[in-house]
């Protein structure tokens, strides 16, 4: 075990979980990501408590949510990394921009920005790093009633 190797390991880990929303890569970089089954918290985000979830149920969601969308892009920045053997808890900033499209927008605003934090839980496994439990804590949002907007073109 290497602590600075685990660390950037740890990093790359939550900019391939970035990429899974943004470059809509939905079939192989989330096997790349987390464990199945994985923990999800969106509570302040989404209102939805807690829960554990088959990874396969968890990909169809995350397509449906994102998919409409045209285009995301979140930045995930300022990771503080508690490494504890093959466990780890990572804490660090994020904004997520997520635009609708043109006809859904209607002249109005076209971007649900979400700024806040992930506290995270990895652990090792024979493949390497993988998410486990996914935390997002709001601390700020606009224009939050876009936040489902894409699925009025679904």
């Amino acid at each position: 075990m290497n602590p600075l190797a685990d660390r950037a390991e740890l990093i790359e880990l939550m900019g391939r979980y970035a990429d899974i929303a943004d470059l809509k890569e939905y079939e192989r970089l989330p096997c790349l990501v987390f464990t199945d089954p994985l923990t999800l918290d969106f509570e302040s985000v989404v209102g939805m408590p807690p829960m554990t979830v088959p990874l396969a149920d968890y990909l169809e969601n995350l397509r449906a949510s994102f998919e409409p969308f045209t285009a995301t892009h979140h930045v995930i920045t300022g990771h503080v990394i508690d490494l504890d053997g093959d466990r780890a808890k990572i804490h660090a900033h994020v904004r997520a921009e997520h635009w609708v499209p043109d006809e859904v927008a209607a002249g109005g605003p076209n971007r649900w920005l979400v700024v806040g934090f992930y506290d995270d839980e990895a652990v090792r496994t024979p493949d390497g790093w993988r998410l486990t439990r996914v935390k997002l804590t709001a601390s700020h949002q606009e224009n939050v009633h876009l936040s489902g907007a894409g699925a009025a073109v679904r």
